[in-house]
């Protein structure tokens, strides 16, 4: 039974949230305060977190942050409806989805879902192809999910880890924003959904740390490319 745990300081929500997860099968754990929240967040018995922007004691963004320091963890956000600085800055600290408030619980389920199945993947043995993926000084290990960039070892979610291995496994052909976000995101592209653009972002800050190179064009209305080698 996937556990998941829901750090929101709405009772009444978080007890709405646990009685629909538990009608696909997760429990959920609910902790009211930001501060306690981390605590609970970093004992590492959650399968996912679900965590909202405004907390008590400890702020939603503060909470990701030092959460990300110290161990990995799927992350969803859960943010006011319109507020795009929280969901950016999400997204920049490492939150791997956001949904926002007030939400409908089925949209909420299938996003779960999609990012444990992300997780999933990341995590199963590809024994049909070699675990290493080596391009343009970048190379990606499935089996460990670890990758490097020059030799220096860089700290990826699941979804930018899956995404920078559909991007490596395509590389010097152009994939489209509608096919990455089906792939990996698990739904259509939507007209103002931000949240593949910070993705891809989040990677190329992460590989500008060892490389000059801007190993990931984008063209722009269309799609990325991961450069096979160096322009």
């Amino acid at each position: 039974m996937p556990h998941i745990l829901m750090i929101d300081d709405d009772t009444e929500l978080c007890q709405l949230v646990a009685e629909y997860l538990a009608m696909d099968g997760f429990s959920l754990q609910a902790v009211h305060n930001g501060k306690q929240g981390l605590l609970a967040a970093q004992q590492g018995q959650q399968d996912l977190v679900l965590l909202d922007v405004m907390l008590p004691g400890l702020d939603g963004l503060s909470l990701l942050k030092a959460l990300r320091q110290q161990r990995y963890c799927p992350v969803m956000m859960l943010t006011a409806r319109g507020d795009d600085i929280d969901r950016i800055l999400g997204l920049e600290l490492g939150a791997d989805d956001y949904l926002a408030k007030p939400f409908n619980p089925r949209e909420l389920v299938a996003r779960i879902k999609a990012i444990l199945r992300r997780v999933e993947l990341i995590q199963q043995d590809n024994s049909t192809s070699s675990p290493i993926l080596s391009v343009n000084g970048v190379e990606l290990n499935k089996h460990n999910r670890q990758v490097s960039c020059q030799q220096q070892l860089l700290t990826l979610t699941a979804t930018e880890f899956q995404l920078l291995e559909l991007l490596m496994l395509r590389h010097g052909e152009l994939v489209s924003k509608e096919e990455l976000s089906k792939s990996v995101l698990g739904r259509h592209l939507q007209q103002y959904d931000r949240s593949l653009d910070m993705h891809i972002s989040n990677i190329r800050k992460k590989l500008a740390h060892c490389s000059e190179q801007d190993k990931i064009q984008t063209l722009r209305g269309s799609g990325y490319l991961f450069l096979s080698g160096p322009a």
